[in-house]
């Protein structure tokens, strides 16, 4: 009597994206990336107690391409899950729970990261 060709849930192909599974994918995601960004700050920690040399090794991998991209990708980790943190911390004790406020603050924590990512990356002097 069943249909073995059809999918037992959600697929990919049929399943339209939301702006709260987008998010939650991407706190995720930012979580994993503060993680890692985690072994750069501690590079950067112990090359500062190593010496100039060391320090200059560093200095180095930061200002190159890939070094400015993986800053700016913890800046943006940091800041988004900073916020969608706010968020979930609001939903615990029982605020902004209605579709209409999830969406609205969905809308307001990705607006709030770019404008502040940006902010600080400038006048942090990224390069």
């Amino acid at each position: 009597m069943s249909n073995i060709d059809r999918p037992l849930s959600p697929h990919i192909q049929i399943y339209k994206p939301q702006i709260t599974s987008v998010m939650s994918i991407l706190h995720r995601i930012t979580g994993a990336a503060l993680a890692a960004g985690t072994l750069l700050l501690t590079w950067w920690l112990f090359a500062a107690l190593s010496g100039v040399h060391a320090f200059g090794v560093f200095e180095a991998f930061r200002s190159s391409l890939i070094g400015q991209v993986m800053m700016f990708g913890w800046l943006f980790s940091f800041v988004y899950h900073f916020f969608n943190g706010i968020r979930h911390l609001k939903w615990d004790m029982g605020y902004g729970i209605e579709m209409k406020r999830v969406y609205r603050s969905g809308y307001f924590a990705i607006a709030a990261t770019v404008i502040l990512t940006l902010m600080i990356w400038l006048t942090a002097g990224g390069q």
